[in-house]
């Protein structure tokens, strides 16, 4: 017996969805960004073509199409389609999904996906549920996550799978979103008198940082604040103007895990804008993990050994302002400490570089560490104690401050061997040009 109220009550559904929701892209063609791996001719987008998905984890940030491209392949995809979100799964039911994959393919040969979201929330020994099946290939994973998977997934599930790295949008993505989204009738406010400015559209777009249900959400908040007159066809136009826009989004939280990838990423990139010379991204980098939380002495000990490893005696004034900035940040902490980190973060990006020093150690380390070493030399060794001269320690053993230069040319290692080669960059060019002097010949002082 047909039920006579199943479409009104699919209506009602449909109404009740979010614009984001409504507006997921019913196929390829309508999806956007992610040309990388999506664009034509590229690799997933040959596969989806092609109907030949093999396991996948889609990796990236809130809002960049995860989700979305997962709905694209349940409506194309020629196999049967399985949803799961990994905080409210568990172990049975994943293995009862299982097991009808492997009946499904047993007894009509058609294969399976299943599409688990936040796959990270899985544990380890939750994951290793899929292991065998995914490894068999009677089903096919599509795992969605916002964490490195190589960090919340395990290692076999991540050596079974394809790993898709997914970008934020771009600014010209998120403006053909929701120009999409005034104009459809169907699932947008096509057929509504609503009209928005392009300022308020770009607001959105540089706003929303590349999260497309973060300006869909905007869009959607902006129309439904305004008087309900576009509510109906015919109805007076609602305008949304810049202002209007500006009070519809919020400004975004920083996402921010002090013991995830966001908090490796952000160190690293203050770390290699401090090297690369950069004091704009150097301050930004630094302010932005302040604002997200991450603990002051934390950067303070990063920028200290930077001041070694990559300033050195090209500017030996570094480590003493590392140093200083370490101990006030130790005993003020915030807020205050973010002026002396700023002032400290600055002068390690605009000092001179070089690594001879860090490279002198690392180089001697490893000799060490792989049995290269060599024995004291005779004349350098101890010769204080009863009996020392007897062995002959410090036999033959040349005074420094008994010559003019304050330098006697004699072996201190006992092998020639060469660690530190200063540059020709900041203070190290004097010390190259001072070790260079040492080693002159001394001038002739004999007459015509």
């Amino acid at each position: 017996m047909t039920d006579l109220f199943a479409e009104r009550r699919e209506k009602r559904l449909q109404g009740a969805e979010p614009l984001a929701v409504r507006m997921r892209p019913r196929s390829l063609d309508e999806f956007v960004g992610q040309e990388q791996f999506l664009g034509p001719g590229k690799l997933l987008r040959r596969t989806l073509e092609a109907d030949r998905l093999t396991s996948v984890i889609f990796y990236g940030p809130p809002g960049t199409g995860k989700t979305t491209l997962a709905e694209v392949i349940a409506l194309t995809s020629q196999r049967h389609f399985e949803r799961a979100h990994a905080a409210t799964i568990g172990v049975r039911e994943v293995r009862q999904i299982l097991q009808q994959a492997v009946d499904r393919l047993a007894h009509d040969g058609r294969k399976s996906i299943l599409f688990l979201d936040e796959i990270h929330r899985f544990n380890r020994a939750q994951q290793d549920v899929l292991l065998q099946d995914v490894e068999r290939g009677t089903i096919t994973l599509i795992g969605a996550t916002t964490e490195n998977p190589f960090f919340a997934v395990n290692s076999p599930l991540i050596s079974r799978s394809q790993i898709f790295a997914f970008q934020p949008l771009s600014e010209a993505d998120i403006c053909t979103l929701l120009q999409r989204a005034v104009a459809d009738s169907q699932r947008g406010y096509g057929d509504l008198a609503v009209e928005v400015d392009d300022d308020a559209i770009e607001h959105w777009c540089v706003m929303c940082d590349g999260d497309a249900r973060r300006a869909l959400t905007a869009l959607e908040i902006a129309v439904l604040s305004q008087s309900g007159a576009a509510e109906s066809p015919g109805g007076s136009t609602v305008h949304i103007d810049r202002e209007v826009a500006e009070e519809s989004i919020q400004h975004k939280a920083v996402e921010y895990d002090p013991t995830g990838d966001s908090h490796y990423d952000a160190i690293s990139a203050l770390i290699k804008s401090m090297r690369g010379s950069d004091p704009d991204a150097a301050v930004y980098w630094l302010a932005r993990m302040l604002v997200a939380g991450e603990d002051p002495r934390f950067i303070a000990r990063r920028v200290a050994i930077l001041a070694s490893e990559d300033i050195g005696n090209a500017d030996p004034r570094a480590i003493t302002v590392a140093a200083s900035a370490y101990q006030i940040t130790e005993r003020i902490g915030m807020p205050e400490c973010q002026l002396t980190l700023a002032q400290a973060v600055i002068y390690m990006a605009t000092a001179p570089k070089s690594n001879a020093s860090a490279t002198a150690v690392w180089e001697a380390m490893a000799d060490v560490r792989q049995q290269r070493t060599v024995p004291v030399p005779r004349h350098l060794r101890d010769g204080h104690y009863a009996g020392a001269k007897k062995l002959g320690h410090g036999e033959g053993y040349a005074y420094a401050h008994d010559s003019e230069k304050g330098w006697v040319d004699q072996q201190y290692l006992g092998v020639d061997k060469t660690y530190y080669e200063p540059t020709d960059r900041g203070h190290e060019q004097h010390i190259r040009q001072f070790l260079a002097w040492l080693k002159e010949p001394p001038a002739s002082s004999g007459a015509n």
